[in-house]
């Protein structure tokens, strides 16, 4: 997992590695790692010319040892003070944006710069806020933003995330927090989860969903599950929905209204409809076992009945909407924070990045979402894969972001417009190629 930090606490991680190791080895490691990253974008260095924009901070330090590199490596670099810098910048091959980083308080006005010359931003892009993501000025557009130390709240939140590009990250040895993280594709070895003395028993599943009208929820969910490790699946149904979907044949049906207290956890809510209150009250009511409530599930009424067990709540923007009373807005780390303490459960708010928050306020990100996703049920395989990583042992909060970042990648392995019934199958590609490339990796070594 990247750190994920505020803009107080990483000058508290930058001030304690500048009294530990001094502050000219700081910026000479952060310089280096940018030269090496411009030399990743440019492919060959000789010859290519150059523009770094400086400042008067640390930001500026960090461009100017990037650009004598650079030269010593054959470029020909112009470093240009920000007091001094022209109106646009014509005829360079990259343009390295140092200019304004970690404590950029005011308006910035970015030279105008010719179409299609990428744009490498040293931590942040110049003239945002690090915490909000508020525009300040008028900014470039950075091709690649290389985060140093921890990535920050605006490169994944607020209206400057869309201003960062391509993020990449240089830790340089700067010790961090880890309470909040962007999980990473390393953090899926992790995923899967056995015991010696597994049986079909030990990571079971029930699951709450479909209706007559919306029986394929109930199979998405049940896919989703099974692809991520669940070892038995229950279903309950609102109603006989046998005939009208495919269910994995592995499901056992069943009828009651108690969720069998030797499964692991619980999944509810997605395809019940708006009218299963009362069905679910029955069910859910001082459950004793982990929860995951989705779709028709997320309502506070519903959500206060199964208080005795961790909960997870899987909204969109506009289920949050109706937990929270307000839409999210902006700044959604803040408000997916809010609710998770208010309601006392780890709570995932989807969207293009993923935001996972538990009560405490421990954040996990998600980035590796695609569009594929945004098509009906694919949130449905996502809650049944959580139910099944908790089941496996995962607390709730590493269950809903591995499985979160898992179901992504398993989206951008999809064709246009295929549907989500294509996610569980891709779930089952990802494990097992990770599982390959773990294998020959333990095996070489």
């Amino acid at each position: 997992m990247i750190p994920l930090l505020s803009a107080a606490v990483m000058r508290e991680c930058d001030a304690r590695e500048v009294a530990r190791r001094g502050v000219d080895t700081l910026v000479r490691e952060a310089g280096g790692a940018v030269a090496a990253q411009a030399q990743l974008m440019l492919s060959t260095l000789y010859g290519r010319r150059i523009a770094v924009l400086v400042g008067p901070g640390l930001n500026g330090a960090d461009g100017r040892v990037a650009a004598r590199l650079l030269t010593w490596r054959g470029c020909k670099v112009d470093t240009i003070e920000v007091a001094n810098q022209p109106r646009e910048l014509r005829g360079y091959d990259l343009i390295v944006d140092a200019a304004f980083g970690l404590g950029c308080t005011r308006d910035y006005l970015a030279p105008r710069v010719t179409p299609h010359t990428p744009v490498l931003a040293v931590d942040l892009v110049s003239g945002i806020d690090a915490d909000t993501g508020a525009v300040m000025g008028e900014p470039l557009r950075a091709d690649v933003t290389l985060a140093l130390g921890a990535l920050k709240y605006a490169h994944l939140d607020g209206p400057a995330a869309q201003l960062a590009g391509e993020l990449r990250f240089a830790g340089l040895g700067i010790e961090t927090p880890r309470d909040s993280a962007l999980v990473t594709d390393c953090d899926l070895e992790n995923y899967v989860r056995g015991r010696g003395d597994d049986h079909k028993w030990t990571h079971a599943l029930s699951v709450l969903a479909g209706t007559p009208l919306m029986p394929g929820a109930a199979a998405l969910v049940c896919h989703g599950a099974l692809a991520a490790g669940a070892s038995m699946v229950r279903l309950e149904s609102r109603g006989k929905i046998a005939r009208l979907v495919e269910i994995p044949p592995e499901v056992v049906r069943v009828r009651g209204a108690v969720v069998d207290p030797r499964s692991a956890c619980v999944v509810a809510g997605p395809g019940l409809g708006t009218e299963a209150g009362p069905w679910l009250e029955e069910r859910l009511c001082d459950l004793g076992i982990p929860s995951v409530l989705d779709a028709d599930a997320l309502s506070l009424e519903i959500v206060s009945l199964a208080h005795r067990a961790p909960r997870i709540l899987t909204p969109h923007v506009k289920e949050f909407e109706r937990l929270a009373g307000v839409a999210p807005g902006t700044q959604r780390i803040a408000a997916v924070r809010r609710l998770a303490a208010e309601t006392g459960c780890v709570v995932l708010l989807k969207g293009p990045v993923t935001l996972i928050s538990s009560p405490e306020g421990h954040l996990r990100a998600v980035n590796a979402g695609t569009s594929a996703l945004a098509t009906a049920g694919s949130g449905d395989v996502l809650s049944g894969m959580i139910g099944a990583a908790i089941a496996r042992g995962h607390d709730p909060l590493e269950a809903a972001a591995l499985s979160a970042h898992l179901h992504g990648r398993a989206g951008a392995l999809l064709a246009p417009f295929e549907s989500a019934g294509a996610l569980a199958p891709a779930v089952t590609r990802v494990l097992a190629e990770r599982a390959l490339g773990v294998s020959r990796d333990s095996h070489g070594s």
